[in-house]
């Protein structure tokens, strides 16, 4: 039989040590002291005065102030009342030398002087009191306090080392890295063909993969492998999923961490990671080093530093800029990292040489979302008849994972309603959700509240359906969602500029709903708050960073870089400022006054509208169409449109 040549050593198990002081510990209280005192015959203080009157106490011993320990002369011991000491001794001898009773003497005063009496009565015996100290327990106790902190620290460094093993070897691993290593070994299942959409990025990104399968192709013409590749782009457009994907793809070793996985409360701990990962990386390069949310380290230095120069994120930041500008031509390491806060990022960092490469990742158009969505459909149970176009059009402005969310709501309500696939209405219902929020018919609405919303909605629609350039309702309803007591859906156009007359019609659209109570009740109420939040951000965009206005002329007050901060400063004078917000009133003033001309020379319809409304509860696109008619300047644009909620 073949021996095993490996033989696992034996661990060592450090809690016999914890068995073995607790034991010491517990042993030397019990046994402290005078050990031949432990076992005397238990009495009390009325046996004891009998005893004494009967002259058979021989001493009293009082110890640390409240236990009294009695020997009985050699006289008395031989009395039958006595008879029960004699086998209390620890070793099983009989107890002829003493002390044979104890007992707890309560008021020390009071059985002092009830012995001092008994001397004065003649009775002849020995009293004294001793204080006898535990010098072990009182050590013991004096380093407790040590003790907690060791445990504490032992503690605290297990959880910060976050591997198995002993805490010794825990407190040395606290400066490596904590990135996953996935290779050739690691069964990473993502791969380019799950990423749909971000065409554009993914090609960028495939390049970066080929840079490291066939560096030769590229540096045998003189050409140098790029250090670094930085994803910028909303959340939930799919930056982590492309990283995944190259992990999936690249067939070398990919380091996967996040951007606070350098971040530790010692001083020197980051800096000190970001070595071990860049070592880890050049040993096994070719490699990838993914960082995740890398504005957690990167941000620019020298804002908002109150901590001194010795900041541990700065060091962290200074030491991931040598480690990216220090690599060599042929370590074939390359560093890519998403953000989607990149005008916090330090300059030094986002330099040619560290990361030379700036791939944006978009929200998905018309095309991408199609692509999206079939990719997210492929586990569900869809009915036959779905239209995968026009769930595309029903989701403008929507990122990879609003879509996947979509998908998933989606079969979550057709489950509720107990279908056995999931259908149309299914999704549409799921996007209601997601934007307008969860329906509330449930909730408490006075008939005169009811009809002031139904007006304002009515008011919304029937602008939005007679301007050019607004975008034209879908649906409208009172019922409350979320936070709006109504909603409206349009069907707006995917533009990449707008135009001055564009953002007005919009505006103008966004008022409607505060123009149609004015004019059918002569009041206003609070339900227009989401839309003079809507055009006052609008008004104030065309006239301090678009310079589509009259006031100040082809001039803008926006900095796209990030790098200015004016929380505390204006790039403009109070004079300025002023002007400013004179054009910025002056332009919603306007679009006001339009919105109340068009309902004035609507007002019938608009009844008529709202009326509908309060009867239906939803209206829909022929609602509108059978009331106010077809839209005289519909154009064949609407193809490339989706439903956008606009909430009240």
């Amino acid at each position: 039989m073949a021996k095993k040549n490996n033989q696992e050593k034996p661990t060592f198990n450090s809690y016999w040590i914890y068995g073995l002081i607790i034991s010491i510990l517990i042993g030397m209280t019990m046994f402290s002291g005078d050990s031949k005192w432990q076992n005397l015959e238990k009495t009390d203080i009325s046996n004891f005065e009998k005893f004494l009157l009967n002259g058979d106490v021989e001493e009293v011993v009082v110890i640390n102030k409240n236990l009294a320990r009695v020997t009985i002369n050699q006289n008395a011991i031989v009395k039958s009342e006595h008879n029960s000491i004699k086998s209390k001794n620890f070793l099983g001898q009989e107890n002829i030398e003493g002390p044979h009773y104890q007992f707890e003497v309560g008021n020390l005063e009071l059985f002092q002087r009830k012995l001092e009496k008994a001397e004065e009565n003649g009775i002849v015996f020995r009293y004294e009191f001793q204080t006898i100290e535990n010098r072990w327990m009182d050590m013991i106790i004096s380093f407790i306090p040590i003790i907690i902190i060791i445990a504490v620290w032992i503690f605290l460094m297990r959880r910060m080392s976050g591997s198995s093993g002993g805490a010794g070897s825990q407190i040395f691993n606290i400066g490596k890295s904590k990135a996953r290593l996935f290779d050739q070994n690691t069964n990473v299942r993502t791969s380019f063909k799950d990423v749909a959409g971000l065409e554009g990025a993914k090609e960028e990104v495939q390049e970066i993969v080929d840079f490291l399968k066939n560096p030769q192709k590229y540096t045998k013409l003189g050409g140098e492998i790029p250090k670094g590749a930085l994803l910028i782009g909303l959340p939930g457009t799919g930056k982590t999923l492309l990283a995944k994907a190259v992990a999936g793809e690249a067939k070398v070793p990919f380091f996967s961490l996040s951007g606070s996985d350098f971040v530790e409360m010692f001083v020197g701990v980051g800096a000190s990671r970001v070595r071990d990962l860049f070592k880890q990386a050049k040993d096994k390069s070719p490699a990838i080093i993914f960082i995740d949310e890398i504005d957690a380290i990167g941000r620019a230095r020298g804002k908002n530093n109150f901590t001194g120069s010795n900041d541990e994120r700065e060091n962290t930041l200074n030491q991931l800029l040598t480690e990216m500008d220090g690599f060599d031509t042929n370590t074939n390491v390359i560093v890519v990292a998403a953000t989607n806060r990149a005008d916090v990022l330090d300059k030094a960092l986002m330099r040619a040489g560290r990361f030379d490469r700036q791939i944006y990742v978009d929200l998905p158009d018309l095309n991408e979302r199609k692509e999206i969505f079939q990719v997210h459909l492929k586990p569900l149970k869809v009915t036959k008849t779905l239209d995968v176009d026009f769930l595309a059009k029903q989701t403008p402005g929507f990122s990879g994972a609003d879509i996947a969310n979509v998908c998933n709501e989606s079969a979550l309500i057709a489950a509720r309603k107990s279908r056995k696939s999931v259908g149309k209405q299914d999704f549409l219902d799921a996007v209601d959700r997601i934007v307008g929020g969860l329906e509330k018919k449930n909730k408490i609405i006075s008939q005169e509240e009811k009809k002031t919303i139904a007006f304002h909605e009515a008011g919304h629609a029937t602008v939005s359906w007679l301007l050019k350039y607004a975008a034209p309702l879908v649906k409208v309803t009172i019922v409350p969602r979320g936070q709006s007591l109504g909603a409206a859906w349009y069907l707006p156009e995917e533009r990449l500029i707008l135009r001055t007359e564009q953002m007005l019609d919009e505006m103008c659209a966004a008022l409607g709903g505060r123009a149609a109570e004015k004019i059918m009740f002569n009041k206003i109420s609070t339900g227009a708050l989401s839309d003079l939040e809507k055009v006052t951000r609008q008004a104030r965009a065309m006239v301090s960073v678009y310079g589509l206005n009259s006031a100040l002329g082809n001039i803008t007050y926006h900095d796209s870089s990030g790098q200015s901060d004016y929380t505390f400063t204006k790039p403009y004078s109070e004079k300025t400022a002023q002007k400013i917000d004179k054009e910025i009133s002056a332009i919603i003033e306007r679009q006001y006054k339009r919105a109340c001309e068009i309902l004035k020379k609507n007002k019938a319809n608009l009844i008529k509208l709202a009326e509908r409304l309060l009867e239906k509860e939803v209206i829909f696109k022929d609602d509108l169409t059978t009331i106010l008619g077809k839209r005289s300047f519909e154009t064949e644009k609407n193809s490339n449109s989706s439903t956008k909620a606009r909430k009240s």
